[in-house]
C-alpha cells in the first residue's frame, strides 16, 4: 500500500546470543496463547499449530517453556525425536523433558511422542546437510517464514492488532537493542499514515517517562518488538505500560518469550540462529503485515500516502 517502498531493516545482537524464549526467572507464567477471538495467537491446523495448541493454558516453568519453544520451532521433526535428542535440541537435561511430558498430563515422554505422532503427523524436514552454512541460514529463514504463514492463516489476531494500533493516538512503538531496527522500520512507514507515532528505541531512565507522556497524550495501545537477547528493561517497560492502562501488542520470537506475561496480544515470528548474529526476516515481515492491518483501520491512510507522494515529487525527494 505504501508508495515509498524501502528495504526492510535487519537486526542482530551479541554473538552467541540466546534465542530461546525461556521466560522470566522469577517463576511460572502462563503461555500467552489462546483462541484468536480472545486476542491470542493460536496458529492454524499445521504441525506447529497443533503443537502450540497442546501448550495453551498450561502454566509452564522457564525450562518447560524452553522445551515447548524448541518443539514448536521444529514441529516437523519432534514426533521422531527421542527424549535425549529433544533435550539436546532445547539445551536442557533429559529428566527435564520427562518432567515436561508429565506436566502436560502424559505418563512420560514415550506417551507424549505417541500423541504427537497422532496429532501432528509430518514428514521429517528435508536434509540440508549438503548446503554450506550460508545456504543453511537461508533455508532456516525460509522455514521461519513458513511458520509465520501458519500463524497468519487465522487473520483475526492481526486484524485485532491493526484496530488497536490504528485507534491509539499517539501510538508508541518500542524496540530496544536487537529489536530497535524493527521498531524503527515500523515507525518510519507508520508515520506516513498514522497521525502520531512515537518511536521508543533507546532505553534508560527516560523510557518510562516517555510511556507516561504517551498515556497523558491519549495513547491506548503500545506496539513492542521483542527479540533475543531479551533486555530486562523491555519486560519492565511493558509491565509499566500495562499498569499505566495501555494494551500491549507484541511481536516476539516466540509465544514463550519473556515478554509474554506482560503482553495482551503476542504474535510470534521466529528469528534465525544459524549465523553469528541472529536474523529476523519473519519479525520484519510480520511488522509490515501489522502495518497493512493498521492501514485497513485508518480511513484516511490512502489519502495521506497520496499527499506524501505529491510532496515528495514536488521536492524531488526520490531519484526516478
Amino acid at each position: 500500500m505504501s508508495a515509498d517502498k524501502a528495504a526492510g531493516p535487519h537486526t542482530g545482537e551479541d554473538a552467541g546470543g540466546g534465542t530461546l524464549g525461556t521466560g522470566a526467572a522469577d517463576g511460572d507464567a502462563p503461555v500467552a496463547t489462546g483462541p484468536a477471538d480472545d486476542g491470542g495467537t493460536r496458529v492454524n491446523d499445521g504441525p506447529a499449530g497443533r503443537l502450540q495448541a497442546l501448550f495453551e493454558g498450561r502454566r509452564l516453568t522457564p525450562t518447560q517453556r524452553r522445551i515447548a519453544h524448541s518443539m514448536v520451532r521444529s514441529a516437523a521433526d519432534v514426533p521422531f525425536l527421542s527424549s535425549v535428542e529433544l533435550a539436546e535440541l532445547a539445551g536442557v537435561s533429559q529428566p527435564s523433558v520427562t518432567r515436561f511430558a508429565v506436566a502436560l498430563g502424559f505418563d512420560g515422554y514415550p506417551a507424549l511422542r505417541r500423541h504427537l505422532r497422532e496429532v501432528a503427523p509430518a514428514e521429517p524436514a528435508a536434509d540440508t546437510t549438503a548446503y554450506n552454512e550460508y545456504q543453511q541460514a537461508v533455508e532456516a529463514e525460509i522455514e521461519n517464514l513458513r511458520h509465520l504463514a501458519e500463524v497468519l492463516a487465522d487473520p483475526r489476531p492481526v486484524a485485532r492488532a491493526g484496530r488497536l494500533l490504528a485507534a491509539s493516538r499517539p501510538l508508541p512503538v518500542l524496540g530496544l537493542r536487537a529489536a530497535a531496527s524493527q521498531a524503527y522500520g515500523f515507525a518510519y512507514f507508520a508515520a506516513k499514515v498514522h497521525p502520531d507515532v512515537r518511536l521508543l528505541h533507546e532505553g534508560g531512565t527516560m523510557l518510562q517517562d516517555r510511556i507516561d507522556a504517551a498515556v497523558r497524550a491519549g495513547a491506548t495501545a503500545l506496539l513492542c518488538f521483542a527479540l533475543p537477547r531479551h533486555p530486562r528493561e523491555v519486560v519492565d517497560a511493558l509491565g509499566h505500560a500495562k499498569e499505566a492502562g495501555l494494551t500491549v501488542v507484541t511481536v516476539a520470537d516466540s509465544a514463550f518469550a519473556p515478554v509474554a506475561k506482560v503482553s495482551d496480544l503476542l504474535i510470534p515470528a521466529a528469528v534465525g540462529t544459524g549465523l553469528a548474529f541472529d536474523t529476523a526476516c519473519a519479525p520484519m515481515l510480520l511488522g509490515r503485515v501489522l502495518l497493512e492491518a493498521m492501514c485497513d483501520d485508518l480511513p484516511d491512510a490512502q489519502a495521506r500516502l497520496e499527499q506524501f507522494d505529491a510532496r515528495a515529487a514536488a521536492r524531488g525527494l526520490f531519484v526516478e
